[in-house]
């Protein structure tokens, strides 16, 4: 967990991170957000950005997604899904809150804290060019 001193401490550098996760709905990698970020902050490096991302999670202000062995964040804190396309490696946001699995019990006496399920497929935009 981390600390208080970190929480409250705040950084131009996290929060131009943060920023660029929060400004897209495409579930970004490190890569991606330090590209980002280095348009304001061109000297920040990629392990600076790595730390802030992790901060940020440990925090509770994004969440990770792991999506074929690689990790992208989300800013999304509703509850919602994933979907995930094969072709194109997109994640997409599914804010369907009503998909159930029918007949799904959990033995007697496990308490559920947090539910994860993901989508996996083919996304309309890569349907449409085959």
């Amino acid at each position: 967990m981390i600390s208080e001193t970190h929480q409250r401490k705040r950084s131009r550098q996290r929060d131009k991170v943060l920023d660029a996760v929060r400004s897209t709905r495409t579930h970004p990698g490190a890569d991606w957000v330090f590209h980002e970020v280095r348009k304001e902050i061109p000297n920040i490096s990629l392990a600076t950005v790595y730390r802030n991302l992790n901060l940020l999670v440990q925090s509770g202000e994004i969440n990770e997604v792991l999506c074929d062995g690689q990790l992208r964040f989300d800013a999304n804190k509703t509850d919602h899904f994933h979907f995930t396309c094969r072709l194109c490696k997109g994640i997409f946001d599914i804010d369907e809150t009503r998909v159930t699995e029918p007949g799904f019990k959990l033995p007697r006496g496990y308490l559920v804290e947090n539910v994860k399920m993901d989508f996996y497929g083919v996304c309309p935009q890569c349907q449409s060019k085959g």
